[in-house]
């Protein structure tokens, strides 16, 4: 069997070496241990300033976007090669593999008839809004939660995960509460993410903030003891747990949201299609994906279906 931790340093090896680039397409099962699940999201999201599972209603008419994309023979997604069971690099094999990624296989597939006509190209939490924006990428799907600030500037599908902020800690901390987590500590979160937008409006007490371009590297900076506590979301806080198991969930869930597909604003036929193939997707893919991935780290999956 596979060593977590082992999984961990390597990955934290390649981030330092700078060799986390693009490329890659995987399929295959993820050996998550089994733990704790995460608390669950509420019944209900909290409010925010706008409705944000609102989008465009599901469609597929090859507009001036998907028409782009089939004269180029392949589908760009933004993703993520460093989060756990959702968009990783297996050390092993070499392949980017996880539940975001089974989601860009099925766009691929539903646009171009092939899955394997994709190009996943690495983007940072940081950059993924420029990324969409400056058309980098057709899409981003890596756990990207949806905004209000963040749909100011990009278009994003209709939701396909619940999740909510959660705190991961050193075991050794024996922290039962986010206020004895975070208050007087060294608090990590990823740049631009929306862990860093709530610890902007709220920092709990924190003594310090660290915001490295990636989640991954917070657990790193945990395990070197150069900060305390990670902020970030519950489904990237579950796959450091489950990649890492000196660490555990401190404390209770908050600030409850979804995820979503980011796409450019200009695309609404690409956004209109993906819409599409969620709908599909949740009815016949998604249950799978849980499964295979996500149901070792958290549980069952109805609190997280959107």
């Amino acid at each position: 069997m596979r060593n977590a931790r082992s999984r961990t340093l390597i990955a934290a090896a390649a981030l330092v070496a700078g060799l986390l680039g693009a490329g890659g397409s995987a399929a295959g099962a993820g050996g998550a241990p089994a733990l704790a699940p995460a608390a669950a999201p509420q019944s209900e999201v909290e409010a925010d300033t706008c409705d944000t599972a609102a989008s465009l209603p599901p469609r597929q008419e090859a507009g001036a976007k998907i028409r782009k994309i089939r004269e180029r023979g392949a589908v760009v997604v933004g993703i993520d090669q460093s989060a756990y069971n959702w968009g990783y690099r297996n050390p092993l094999t070499g392949a980017i593999e996880g539940f975001d990624i089974d989601l860009a296989h099925a766009v691929a597939k539903s646009v171009l008839g092939d899955p394997a006509k994709i190009v996943l190209r690495t983007v940072s939490t940081a950059h993924r809004i420029d990324a969409v924006k400056n058309g980098e990428v057709d899409m981003v799907i890596r756990a990207m939660t949806i905004t209000c600030e963040r749909k100011k500037d990009v278009a994003f599908s209709v939701p396909y995960f619940r999740v909510s902020q959660r705190v991961v800690v050193p075991k050794s901390r024996h922290v039962r509460t986010v206020d004895e987590a975070m208050r007087g500590k060294r608090v990590c979160a990823a740049l631009n993410s929306s862990s860093h937008t709530e610890l902007k409006a709220n920092s709990r007490g924190a003594a310090e903030i660290r915001t490295p371009d990636n989640q991954l590297d917070c657990l790193v900076l945990m395990e070197l003891g150069e900060v305390d506590a990670t902020l970030t979301d519950s489904s990237l806080a579950a796959a450091q747990v489950a990649q890492d198991p000196t660490v555990e969930l401190a404390g209770e869930s908050f600030q409850y949201t979804y995820m979503g597909v980011a796409m450019n604003q200009n695309d609404t036929d690409l956004v209109a299609w993906v819409n599409q193939v969620l709908v599909d997707w949740k009815a016949n893919g998604w249950q799978s994906s849980y499964d295979t991935w996500l149901k070792a780290s958290m549980g069952a999956p109805d609190p997280y279906r959107p």
